[in-house]
């Protein structure tokens, strides 16, 4: 009688608890895998974008003071007498903002008045009245309020801008040039911003930001740059 062979299967359990083990282990290894995966894209789309995007809001918030100027406030303000106090653009419904007197920072940049709705002097540029060129910039706007030159690319050609003196002399300007600049061409573009369009002609140049927000950069994509000339009289 011819024997069969039979498979001994109880020595197979070990390598059978052995494969369970290894396979759970496995499983357990891609679980954690993907979790972690989706665990950090979640932070890096909820609660760190979140985090930055408050820092910037912070930051913009910390620069500008949305608080509106009372009557009083403009009345009582004052600076010497040869110096620019107030800006008026009639065209844009802009009566009597305050002047402020700014400076470069310490990064080269042209400061710019806490308040969204004063005009900043750059004090080493010119004063009403001696022949050059006056240096002013301000705000477009602040997280949410307009500023006081928001709308200033909408100012047109041949319309008026009065600085008044601190000596309470009035000074008429004729706007001759309303331009945009990207922010790339900006800071080239400053060495004409401080120059007179009119040969022999004492003018001013008025700076804001304008066009897109870049949220890489945490500032507007463009400069408007108006420029002025002193209206003889």
């Amino acid at each position: 009688m011819t024997s069969l062979k039979i498979n001994n299967w109880k020595k197979y359990i070990p390598y059978a608890i052995w494969g369970i083990i290894a396979l759970l282990l496995l499983i357990f290894i891609i679980k954690v895998s993907v979790f972690e995966a989706n665990y950090y894209g979640e932070k890096q789309s909820s609660e760190r974008a979140t985090t930055e995007s408050a820092s910037a809001t912070e930051r913009e918030v910390e620069e500008v003071d949305e608080t509106e100027i009372t009557p009083t406030e403009i009345v009582e303000y004052t600076v010497p007498g040869d110096q620019p106090r107030y800006l008026s653009i009639p065209k844009l419904n802009i009566t009597n903002a305050r002047v402020i007197a700014v400076w470069v920072k310490s990064n080269g940049e042209l400061g710019t008045p806490k308040s969204i709705y004063d005009v900043g002097w750059y004090g080493n540029s010119g004063k009403p009245g001696q022949g050059k060129t006056l240096l002013l910039d301000g705000h477009n706007g602040g997280p949410t309020k307009i500023g006081v030159f928001k709308y200033l690319p909408s100012l047109a050609i041949g319309e008026s801008i009065i600085v008044g003196r601190g000596d309470g002399t009035k000074f008429t300007y004729k706007v001759v040039e309303n331009k945009t600049v990207p922010l790339s061409e900006a800071d080239a573009y400053m060495r004409t911003a401080q120059q007179s369009p009119e040969e022999g002609k004492e003018s001013l140049t008025i700076i804001t930001c304008t066009g897109e927000w870049s949220d890489q950069q945490k500032t507007y994509l463009s400069r408007q740059f108006v420029r002025a000339v002193l209206i003889e009289e």
